[in-house]
């Protein structure tokens, strides 16, 4: 019986912050695959080997968790005063499922480089030397994100002395602004805070109540005391990952607060949402060590977060949870605001499971309402590989 060969796809594997994924210009997916639909997401789980019923992703580019289970797909932007449109998906595991609803707030850092090298970027943008300032359009949420990409001899440095905590080696600074990043997608109205509530009474049958900020600001996200989940905020990946009923929990108190923020109708809904929300909690400022067993002084950070991703506590911090993390610390009476100690502030340094990350935000109230203008964060990138990604012609 003859099998089809496989097709080769040009396609470059890149590390954004402290995530890793495929990226592709959208004219170089196959005619099936340029528009959404099932063709795009049967390409995309097979590029990254899932879904996986063994765990590993040995079959495909993914590396098996929810960091480096991710594509990318981008193009000359048609959004006015834009340079590039950004559209992230989100591979499930060991599901046959790509989940479109959010952003990448670490792979957003490798936006502006993989742009500029593919030729997206007009090349009257790119100085000599010096910074290229990128306009993305970010698809999933709708929002702007502008990235200053350092370049050299008019090609993107990625080589340099700025160092990422959850990452091994230095690179090259690359500033990210989340301008209005605010979410305004699936429901949420377009409020930072849905429920109108800095804090809410989270009601999770089974498994408690809880005081929760619900937030909708770079990505919506459910934040909840640490202590009010038995849990210090000074734990290490293992902890909880090797805890099927913390995971369980985490997953309930998750999809009853999707259901809170208007994100979705039932509870069942939030199996075929797994990127958003997402669930951290949040404690003042603690002595630990780092998964690199570095120590973090208490001194050093204005507060602790733990966050999870697909199912799992993140390894150090989602991009986009971060700016939650700096948006809700900006507003004086948020859980976040308070584990920081309170009162006005536009930036904290806060510490994660492998080190520290500082993050600001620029948050103002305007008839009542919060609204935040934008957030700033640094982060990094690097190309690790380019050519193109092999799939079987009937993939899709």
């Amino acid at each position: 019986m003859p099998h089809v060969p496989q097709i080769r796809i040009p396609a470059t594997y890149i590390r954004g912050g402290t995530s890793k994924g495929v990226f592709f210009n959208l004219e170089d997916l196959p005619e099936a695959a340029q528009l959404p639909g099932a063709a795009r997401d049967a390409l995309l789980l097979r590029v990254i080997g899932s879904p996986d019923p063994y765990g590993k992703q040995i079959d495909g580019m993914g590396g098996a968790t929810s960091s480096t289970s991710k594509t990318v797909i981008l193009s000359r932007s048609i959004k006015p005063g834009h340079d590039v449109d950004y559209l992230f998906g989100q591979v499930a595991i060991d599901k046959a499922f790509v989940d479109w609803s959010g952003n990448c707030g670490n792979l957003s850092a490798a936006v502006g480089s993989f742009a500029i090298s593919a030729g997206l970027v007009d090349a009257s943008r790119i100085p000599r030397n010096g910074v290229a300032v990128v306009r993305i359009w970010q698809a999933n949420i709708g929002k702007t994100i502008i990235a200053h990409v350092p370049i050299t001899e008019g090609e993107v440095q990625e080589t340099g002395d700025f160092e990422l905590d959850g990452v091994t080696f230095p690179a090259a600074e690359v500033q990210l602004e989340f301008l209005d990043p605010a979410a305004d997608e699936d429901g949420a109205g377009g409020s930072m805070f849905p429920t109108g509530n800095l804090v809410d009474d989270l009601v999770v049958p089974g498994v408690g109540t809880f005081k929760a900020t619900l937030i909708n600001a770079g990505i919506p996200t459910i934040f909840i005391d640490a202590q009010a989940l038995g849990y210090t905020g000074t734990e290490l990946q293992d902890a909880i990952n090797g805890d099927p009923e913390a995971l369980a929990r985490f997953e309930t108190i998750r999809a009853h607060g999707a259901v809170h923020m208007g994100l979705i109708e039932y509870v069942e809904q939030a199996a075929q949402r797994q990127h958003t929300p997402k669930v951290a909690f949040v404690a003042a400022p603690a002595d630990y060590q780092s998964s690199s067993g570095k120590t973090v002084a208490a001194s050093d950070i204005d507060l602790l977060v733990r966050a999870l991703s697909m199912g799992k506590l993140h390894h150090a911090m989602m991009g986009t949870a971060a700016v939650a993390i700096g948006t809700a610390a900006a507003i004086p009476g948020t859980l976040v605001n308070l584990a920081a100690g309170g009162g006005e502030r536009s930036a904290v340094r806060f510490g994660h499971p492998s080190g520290t990350l500082r993050v600001g935000a620029e948050a103002r109230q305007v008839n009542g309402d919060w609204t935040v203008t934008k957030a700033i964060m640094s982060r990094s990138a690097r190309v690790l590989m380019e050519g193109w990604v092999r799939v079987p012609g009937d993939t899709f």
